[in-house]
């Protein structure tokens, strides 16, 4: 065999080899496409609050009696918030969401009044429109609000017992 045709079949079955195992021998294409990903963030909050417990309120020797509650926020970062509180479930006469008239109830009916505050000298009624709102930015994490809660002492005719009274917090986003 001379080394022409020896040179030839080794060609030959390189050839081959090449195209059965796919090696270099055999080109590949390609193509590419872009994937768009997106998403959108949404404003979003949570609200939890901490009871405003007032303590023993003494209408014999009457004096303005003071108590703090908690209402906590968690809204998305930026998200611009407003906090408002509710007239109570014993709301009085003539209230309105501007200007509501909170009353604590006992087992009997009789009534005490009280107002909710959101600044610490009790001036700024804190109520359930955007007025008396208390309005802030998100942050992501959790902000606790202070309510300022006072009885007025002037309330001498109040019988003993316990008195309760239930108030919406709500946060608009």
């Amino acid at each position: 065999m001379s080394n022409k045709t020896f040179s030839l079949r080794k060609l030959t079955l390189i050839s081959a080899a090449a195209l059965v195992t796919g090696g270099a021998a055999v080109a590949q294409a390609q193509e590419s496409s872009n994937l768009d990903v997106s998403t959108t963030v949404v404003a979003s909050c949570t609200i939890g609050t901490t009871a405003l417990a007032f303590g023993d309120y003494d209408p014999i020797n009457p004096a303005d009696l003071d108590g703090t509650g908690t209402v906590t926020v968690t809204c998305t970062q930026d998200a611009s918030v407003g906090i408002t509180l509710g007239q109570g479930g014993n709301a009085g006469d003539g209230s309105t969401d501007a200007t509501p008239l909170r009353q604590l109830i006992d087992d009997n009916t009789n009534l005490l009044t009280y107002s909710l505050f959101s600044n610490t000298e009790r001036t700024t009624e804190w109520t359930n429109d955007a007025a008396g709102n208390v309005a802030t930015t998100g942050t992501g994490v959790a902000e606790a609000h202070t309510v300022f809660g006072r009885i007025a002492g002037s309330q001498v005719t109040a019988p003993a017992g316990a008195y309760n009274d239930t108030v919406v917090a709500t946060v608009t986003f």
